[in-house]
């Protein structure tokens, strides 16, 4: 994708490169460095991307949120592919919830066993 077609598909095309990094060379690859520390050390990671996008929209200006949400994203995608869940699993949980209010959703959700 150029830059003049970028859309919400770079995730599915991003997801599919972590996929492929899977069983690299953790020497060679950020991704299968991570992939191989496992769910825990992803998950944790994930954290600290998350911590970072709220102190960018807090306290710095657009771009830096935004560089910071990428990064979050990608850390995000890497804890699915640890875990297997794929991006499609999650577009259908939002797919379920649309059309239905917010606060029901949530109301729904606290009620499940």
């Amino acid at each position: 994708m150029n830059g003049n077609n970028l859309d919400a598909r770079i995730l599915e095309k991003l997801f599919a490169i972590i996929e492929s990094r899977r069983g690299a060379d953790p020497a060679s690859s950020y991704t299968a460095r991570l992939l191989n520390k496992g769910r825990a050390k992803i998950a944790k990671k994930t954290g600290e991307e998350a911590v970072e996008v709220v102190v960018a929209a807090l306290a710095e200006g657009r771009g830096e949120l935004a560089a910071e949400s990428a990064d979050l994203l990608y850390h995000l995608l890497v804890l699915w592919a640890s875990v297997g869940i794929k991006p499609s699993d999650v577009w259908a949980q939002i797919a379920k919830r649309e059309g239905v209010s917010g606060l029901l959703e949530k109301a729904m959700r606290q009620n499940e066993p």
